[in-house]
């Protein structure tokens, strides 16, 4: 397991069956806290952190399923594994309509109870990813990124242009639609032009328009996209690129919303609220003489710069999480595990595409993992992931390479089996298969 940071509740009458539930799951890194009767459980405060309840169906007093109820009723969202020592198939069956995410028999099997226990906190998880996609389904906890969501809710409610910067694949798209959003224009329309994707010479017909016979090819009249983001938002993505002979139209109609169709005298407003983005460096360009230092600054009235990827890093778990979660679904996969060493690599890498590199791996990796464990799959890593074990089996087969391998993991995890740093963890194996292999190989009884 590698969520650390969570907090798994057990409530069970018995004290023996309570420690020993709470001593497992300790061993795999997770905190553990223990009652013994469910009003106990109901009266301690509960910190809002991605957890689980471990539940014993037959408590003295409040049973487990009145418990269930009373939870319920006081709309606290925590995914319940129940336990009982009796086959009740109705009991089940009620435990499972009212909600529960498992229920299991005495005597259980730990690795199915642990197993249980991660797809719970998976399921927490992806509750708080879905909350965090409350701006333009982006997602991030990040200080910087915080800042980011903080200025959009600023200058979202007003009509001022906005500068977006930041690196390639960063999401500048994104926050410029959630501006949009947050504007008194988010029902009308957003339109966006990327400069640097339409040749110079055919640009001006693009944002403004033309008339027919306004040029060779012009067949017919063209409504620009000035036109068309009327009351709305136009987002003009790689600003930087625009050609300096066409800036000075693009600053007369920023200033006064007006402009005319190529081959027309006829002079349009428009009321539009404009959005600009850049990987560039704008001032720099103004120094040199590439850029009108007049459109700059009249685009530069509210700065935003986007962080890159190597910056919050603290965003980059939930990030794979969320995009694993979405792909899975899209492709019908079900990923349950990503394996802890996989995803401190994935941390550590610097992203040089940022986000949307960071996509394209999640979504190669989530059509290349043939069974529940992502498997990344990036040739870009090697490099990275050299001394990273991603697969528990030895890539030629042989038992000592295999034999060495486990030790290597043993001794990196200080003979610890499970949990998140554990050796299982680092091999990509569950606990009991490498407990089989160390076993086959006569090295259980020096690391157990």
């Amino acid at each position: 397991m590698s969520d650390t940071g969570a907090l798994v509740y057990v409530v069970e009458d018995d004290i023996s069956a309570r420690e020993g539930v709470a001593g497992l799951i300790r061993s795999t890194g997770l905190r553990v806290k223990t009652f013994a009767t469910g009003e106990e459980f109901l009266a301690a405060p509960r910190p809002p952190l991605p957890s689980c309840l471990v539940l014993d169906v037959n408590l003295p007093g409040l049973s487990g399923l009145e418990l269930q109820q009373e939870l319920a009723k006081s709309g606290v969202q925590v995914p319940i594994i129940f336990l009982t020592g009796h086959g009740d198939i109705p009991m089940t069956v009620r435990a499972l309509k009212a909600g529960a995410a498992n229920f299991l028999t005495k005597p259980f099997d730990d690795e199915e109870l642990l197993k249980a226990i991660q797809q719970c906190l998976n399921w927490h998880r992806g509750e708080e990813i879905r909350c965090a996609e409350n701006l333009g389904n982006m997602v991030g906890e990040s200080p910087g990124f915080q800042e980011v969501l903080k200025a959009i809710q600023v200058v979202g409610p007003t009509d001022s242009a906005v500068l977006i910067q930041g690196e390639t694949g960063t999401g500048k798209e994104l926050v410029a639609h959630a501006i949009h959003d947050q504007s008194r224009r988010s029902q009308r329309s957003f339109v966006e032009v990327n400069c640097a994707a339409i040749p110079a010479t055919l640009l001006e017909s693009e944002l403004f328009g033309h008339e027919k016979g306004a040029f060779t090819g012009a067949i017919a009249q063209k409504v620009g996209r000035f036109e068309l983001a009327h009351q709305g938002t136009l987002f003009l993505d790689e600003i930087g690129e625009i050609p300096l002979e066409l800036q000075p139209k693009l600053l007369r109609v920023l200033q006064q919303q007006e402009f005319e169709r190529l081959g027309s005298n006829r002079t349009l407003r428009v009321d539009v609220r404009i959005i600009a983005a850049t990987n560039r460096h704008l001032q720099q360009m103004v120094e040199e003489g590439k850029f009108r230092s007049d459109l700059y600054y009249r685009l530069n009235v509210f700065p935003l710069t986007v962080p890159p990827l190597r910056e919050r890093r603290e965003d980059i778990e939930l990030l794979i999480r969320f995009f694993t979660q979405r792909y899975a679904r899209k492709l019908n996969r079900t990923i349950e595990e990503i394996p802890a060493p996989a995803l401190e690599a994935l941390i550590r890498y610097d992203w040089p595409g940022n986000i949307r590199e960071l996509q394209n791996v999640i979504e190669r990796s989530v059509i290349l993992s043939p069974g529940p464990q992502l498997r990344i799959a990036m040739p870009e890593f090697n490099s990275q992931l050299a001394p990273v074990v991603l697969v528990g089996r030895a890539s030629d087969g042989s038992e000592e390479v295999e034999r060495a391998r486990i030790l290597q993991a043993l001794k990196e995890a200080r003979g610890q089996i499970g949990g998140p740093d554990g050796a299982a963890a680092r091999m990509g194996l569950k606990r009991t298969t490498l407990q089989s292999r160390m076993k086959k190989y006569n090295i259980a009884r020096q690391y157990q």
